[in-house]
Formats: C-alpha cells, structure tokens, sequence
C-alpha cells in the first residue's frame, strides 16, 4: 500500500524514540499467527504498530514489521517467503528488507542487513527488530512452551 508521506517524514517516523505504554505481556504468536503491538512516541503526538506474524504451512516464515499511522509500513523483513520482485524488474530471493520509498510504500526490497540475524530464534530476533525501530521502552514478551 502507498502512502502520501514524504521520505524525509517516513525516516523521521522510523528513528522516532517509541514507547510502550501498556501492562499487560504478550505471548509470542503460534505457528498460523500474529501479534500487533501499538507503541507511540515519547510525547504520544504518533502512533505505531509492531507486527510480528509466523506462518502456517512453512515454519520458517516469518514477518516483522513497523507500521507507522495504521497503513505506512516503514520498515518490513521477510523470512522464508517467496522472492521480491522489486518495481524495477530485480528479483530478491528472500530474505530480504523492505523499506519505505516516498512513493511506492513498501514496494522496495532490499538484501537483508548485517545487524540482524536471520537464524536467531524468534524472541532474540524481535527484540533486535524492535531495537533498531527505536523501541525504547519494549512491552513484556513472553515465549510459551511451543513457541
């Protein structure tokens, strides 16, 4: 989905300190699921959202993502997925990162970055995720017995 943000705006968004406000933990999602987690910024002026969802029939595939005002995804890795065909015909193999580009939204992939791991276990991997949103005050998650 495109957004009408500029670039500037979308990189302002996603070096944003956030915060999450809430008590209550979450379990991380089983097998077929997803967790959505809103955290905003220091002075509570934006609002984002944390998604984190596995998949059913492969078990390796999963998506991070931070969205920014609902629908403007800012930033979005891909594992064990399908390949990226990119607006210009360049085809990734996943994994892979999307980024947002003023214009196309989270149309763009690119090769996945040094600092995050793919073959870390879910729960490291989210956190890595959530450090590099600047997620500063991180909600409470919990890893169930088949998680």
């Amino acid at each position: 989905m495109s957004a009408d943000i500029t670039q500037d705006e979308a990189d302002r968004l996603l070096a944003m300190e956030k915060h999450y406000h809430g008590v209550e933990p979450f379990m991380l999602p089983m097998q077929g699921d997803r967790l959505e987690i809103s955290v905003h910024s220091a002075d509570k002026s934006e609002k984002f959202l944390l998604d984190l969802t596995r998949g059913m029939a492969a078990l390796h595939r999963i998506t991070y993502q931070n969205r920014a005002r609902v629908t403007v995804c800012l930033i979005r890795i891909d594992l064990g997925g399908a390949p990226h065909r990119n607006p210009d015909g360049e085809e990734l193999p996943c994994p892979h990162i999307h980024l947002y580009r003023a214009g196309y939204g989270d149309k763009w992939a690119f090769p996945l970055p040094d600092w995050f791991d793919k073959d870390a276990p879910i729960y490291d991997a989210f956190q890595t995720f959530m450090d590099h949103c600047h997620v500063v005050t991180k909600p409470d998650i919990q890893v169930g017995l088949f998680t």
